[in-house]
């Protein structure tokens, strides 16, 4: 008996195409043609099809929930590569939203407590989100006053550049308060 190597890490099935062409489009009497080198309007699927073959490009369906759907004569790779392309640069535009996370123990004296506003009015000027946090280490839990003066203090400090999302709540023993920077008045 032959040995034959186990090939299961393969993926054999495709990639499912998000797009129906020519003989895959079913179930439809009528389309509106859209694209290059075509008369656009409402006409017979075969119809459409016919024109797609006669130019040597492919009939793709754009929009199937519309009625009648819409497709297009054009060159399904280049409409891929260029819907790919798209996609990459909307991506690239969208917002990337950092968050930096300031700790603080409830004793925390003043210079360290400046030390860390600063840093945080640098964080909210550069558009980052910012946490700041009172943990709680074993008995300290006692000082919760403490840690929630500290926190609106630390909220007051930083009115100018940033608005604080919620009143400080405590969580297990971790007191916290969100900020988002203010919008630049133009």
């Amino acid at each position: 008996m032959a040995l034959r190597p186990n090939n299961n890490f393969r993926n054999n099935r495709r990639e499912e195409e998000p797009y129906r062409i020519n003989g895959l489009i079913k179930g439809v009497l009528e389309v509106r043609l859209v694209g290059e080198n075509v008369e656009q309007g409402i006409m017979d699927f075969k119809k459409a099809l016919e024109i797609a073959q006669g130019q040597n490009l492919d009939l793709v369906e754009i929009s199937p929930k519309a009625v009648p759907p819409v497709c297009r004569v054009t060159d399904y790779a280049k409409f891929k590569y260029e819907q790919k392309k798209k996609q990459k640069e909307i991506k690239a535009n969208a917002a990337k939203t950092v968050l930096k996370e300031i700790r603080f123990g409830p004793n925390t004296d003043d210079h360290d407590f400046n030390f860390k506003l600063k840093h945080a009015i640098n964080f909210l000027k550069e558009g980052a989100k910012v946490k700041a946090y009172v943990h709680f280490v074993g008995r300290s839990i006692v000082f919760k006053e403490r840690g929630e003066i500290l926190l609106l203090n630390f909220a007051k400090g930083l009115e100018e550049v940033g608005k604080a999302d919620e009143m400080p709540r405590l969580e297990g023993k971790r007191m916290s308060i969100m900020f988002s920077p203010r919008e630049k008045k133009k």
